[in-house]
């Protein structure tokens, strides 16, 4: 999937709007948990995340200098899983981190990991507490729907302590638009339960729009692009100057 500039709605909502999601008070095993999470797969699938992500790596040509990959608010561990077999057959096996407070990783997601040759790690932590003393090196930190929980100035401080961490950051979010907020309250349609109806919603009117992930992120020594994509999707990446390929005379 090629990366392309959307065309903005006549109507966006216009402020952040941050609640509690049900899913996060839920424990892993709790049905709606299990129940909500495959929705999350099949709402992946629809926005087309992982080839979004995909696309985003490729055009950062990370394969040189890239170590480890470290997903931030894994939860089930299957959207990184996707993207590795995306760009398992043209790629080398990287170490991968999932993060996240909650355990709800499958064994078998992390044997499919190490079936590509890639080494998994689970960390079960909050991001907050484990990134800032997190030992990283040459590492691309990815966001899928996470970021837009935080209110402002946590985002801030999170995407400070990215900057200090990371070569390569990638995060895709929910986009604050008036056609994503209808989407979202018609996901009951394709069979989607409860609580994700309910959280579906919460996390448009918490979503992105314009240069909001770039007004927070750090000034100098990247190169950034923040972009809508699809029908839904917001875009933000960063990449570290000092990582980028150099270009061959």
């Amino acid at each position: 999937m090629l990366l392309r500039h959307a065309e903005k709605p006549a109507i966006r909502p216009a402020m952040r709007r941050l609640n509690p999601e049900w899913l996060d008070e839920l424990a892993p095993q709790d049905p709606r948990a299990v129940g909500t999470r495959k929705d999350l797969q099949r709402l992946n699938r629809i926005m087309g995340h992982v080839s979004i992500l995909t696309d985003l790596w490729r055009r950062n040509q990370p394969d040189r200098w890239i170590q480890t990959i470290i997903e931030l608010g894994a939860g089930d561990g299957t959207f990184l899983l996707e993207f590795a077999r995306a760009i398992a057959p043209t790629s080398r096996p990287y170490n991968v981190v999932l993060v996240d407070r909650l355990n709800a990783i499958r064994p078998e997601t992390l044997q499919a990991f190490r079936d590509l040759g890639w080494k998994p790690e689970v960390v079960t932590e909050d991001v907050f507490d484990w990134l800032p003393r997190a030992r990283l090196d040459d590492a691309a930190i990815v966001a899928n729907l996470f970021l837009h929980h935080f209110d402002e100035p946590r985002l801030t401080a999170l995407l400070e302590t990215i900057s200090e961490k990371a070569s390569l950051f990638l995060a895709l979010e929910p986009r604050r638009s008036f056609g994503a907020l209808t989407a979202s309250r018609l996901v009951g349609l394709i069979g989607c339960n409860a609580v994700t109806r309910h959280d579906a919603v919460l996390s448009v009117q918490a979503g992105f729009k314009d240069k909001e992930l770039l007004s927070m992120w750090p000034a100098r020594g990247w190169y950034t692009q923040e972009i809508e994509v699809g029908r839904f999707t917001h875009c933000f990446s960063a990449q570290r100057f000092s990582a980028a390929p150099r270009k061959q005379p």
